[in-house]
C-alpha cells in the first residue's frame, strides 16, 4: 500500500485540500495521512470541520503576531520528525504558502517526492504576491509531480524547463469544494436553520438576507489580508469602501474582517463609525460555509484573494481584484474578474460602474468560469493511483 501525505495550514490551503483527502480515503490501494501545520488556526479548523477532515498530525505552530521567520523556522523544525516517521511515497502541498514552501524544503533535504497541487501559477514578480510568488517557483524546483489547473500553468511550467511528463492539467479543486458546500446549503435544511443562527448572532437578520437574496438591496462582499496590501494599501481600500458606502447607500457592504492585526486596525479606524456609513458591515471572520453562503446571495466581491478569483465565477458573481497583478489571468482574459489595484480611484470606478451599468454586470456575470468541472481531486487521485 501506498502513502502520500497531504500537508496544508492555512484556510484557502484547507478548502483546496480537503475535497482531495476526503477522495484519497475513497481508495482502498491509498494509505492517506494529514498533517496540518497550524499557520492559520480558528479559520483552519473550521474548513476541517466543514468537511470531516481530522489531520493525523498538527505542527501547532501559529502564535500572536507570527513572522515569516518564525514561520519557516518553526515548520522546518518540527515536520522533519512527521516526515521521518511516516515515510510517504509522496507528499502533497498545495499552491503558494510559507506551510508549502518550508514543507517541499524539508522533503527535498529527505530526499521524499513532492507533488504540487495547483501548480504553476505565475506573475513572474517575487513581491507581488509577496512571499506567495517566490513560494510557488521554488516549489516548482522541488517538486516531481505537477497538478496544474489550467493549460495556460502548464505552459509557464514548460516554459520554465519542467518535463512534460510531470504535468497533469487537473482544473482546481477549488471548485470541486465549491460545489459541494453549495449542494449542503442549498439541499440541507439543518444547515440553512443554522446559517440563519449564525447571522443573527452577527445582527444580521433573516429578512436581511432575504433582501439580499431577492436582490431588494444588492450586497457588495468584501475580503482582504494580502501582505503586500499592508500599510498605504489598505488605507486606500477602506476608504475606497467608505467612499462607495456613503455613494450608494441603498447597497450594503460587508466585510468579515481578517484576524491579523494589519488588517484590522486600518479596517477599524476608517470603517469603524456605523453611524457615518450604517450600510457598512464589519463582522468577524466567516467560516467557509457561511462565507460561500454571503458569496452565493452578493451582488459582486471586492477582494485582494486569490481563490475568490476562482470560486466566485462558479456562482456568476464579478470580482474585482484589489491588486496590481494577478497569479490567474484566466479569469481576465475570461472577463471574469478585474483588476482595480489599490488605488480608491479605480477601486470606485470600476465598482460604480458594475453597480450603475446593467450589461457591464451582465457580461462579467455570465462569462464562463476557466478553472474546472469540480472533479479535479477525483483526476490527481487516479493519476496518483497509476504513478505510484
Amino acid at each position: 500500500m501506498k502513502t502520500v501525505m497531504l500537508v496544508f495550514g492555512t484556510r484557502p490551503e484547507a478548502i483546496k485540500m480537503c475535497p482531495l483527502v476526503n477522495e484519497l480515503k475513497k481508495r482502498p490501494g491509498i494509505r492517506t495521512v494529514v498533517c496540518v501545520s497550524g499557520q492559520h488556526r480558528e479559520m483552519l479548523d473550521a474548513v476541517l470541520r466543514a468537511f470531516n477532515v481530522v489531520p493525523d498530525y498538527d505542527l501547532a505552530i501559529m502564535k500572536d503576531r507570527q513572522t515569516l521567520f518564525d514561520i519557516t523556522v518553526n515548520i522546518l523544525e518540527r515536520i522533519r520528525a512527521v516526515l521521518e516517521e511516516v515515510k510517504p511515497d509522496v507528499v502533497l502541498v498545495h499552491g503558494d504558502t510559507s506551510t508549502t514552501f518550508v514543507t517541499a524544503l524539508a522533503c527535498f533535504y529527505l530526499q521524499i517526492p513532492v507533488g504540487h497541487v495547483e501548480a504553476g501559477l505565475r506573475t513572474y514578480n517575487i513581491y507581488s504576491p509577496y512571499p506567495e510568488e517566490f513560494n510557488r517557483q521554488a516549489v516548482s524546483v522541488i517538486a516531481r509531480y505537477n497538478f496544474a489547473p489550467t493549460e495556460l500553468s502548464r505552459e509557464n511550467l514548460l516554459r520554465e524547463g519542467r518535463k512534460p511528463e510531470s504535468i497533469f492539467v487537473t482544473g482546481n479543486t477549488v471548485i470541486d469544494a465549491l460545489l459541494w458546500i453549495n449542494r449542503k446549503i442549498e439541499q440541507d435544511k439543518t444547515t440553512q436553520e443554522s446559517l440563519r443562527e449564525q447571522f443573527n448572532k452577527l445582527e444580521i437578520p433573516s429578512e436581511k438576507l432575504e433582501n439580499w437574496k431577492q436582490q431588494k438591496r444588492r450586497l457588495v462582499l468584501i475580503t482582504g489580508h494580502r501582505r503586500e496590501n499592508f500599510g498605504e494599501g489598505f488605507m486606500h481600500i477602506c476608504q475606497a469602501i467608505k467612499q462607495l458606502a456613503s455613494q450608494y447607500p441603498e447597497v450594503d457592504f460587508v466585510y468579515p474582517v481578517h484576524l491579523n492585526p494589519n488588517v484590522r486596525q486600518p479596517v477599524t479606524e476608517i470603517l469603524g463609525n456605523s453611524h457615518s456609513t450604517p450600510n457598512i458591515y464589519l463582522i468577524p471572520p466567516l467560516e467557509y460555509l457561511p462565507f460561500v453562503f454571503l458569496m452565493g446571495i452578493a451582488y459582486f466581491l471586492l477582494t485582494d484573494s486569490g481563490g475568490i478569483q476562482e470560486e466566485a465565477p462558479g456562482l456568476g458573481k464579478p470580482v474585482l481584484v484589489m491588486r496590481e497583478t494577478t497569479e490567474r489571468p484566466e479569469a481576465l482574459e475570461a472577463g471574469t474578474a478585474k483588476l482595480t489595484g489599490t488605488r480608491s480611484e479605480e477601486i470606485i470606478r470600476l465598482a460604480s460602474s458594475l453597480l450603475d451599468n446593467p450589461e457591464e454586470y451582465t457580461r462579467m456575470s455570465q462569462a464562463v468560469n476557466p478553472y474546472g468541472d469540480g472533479k479535479a481531486a477525483r483526476y490527481i487521485t487516479g493519476i496518483l493511483e497509476q504513478i505510484l
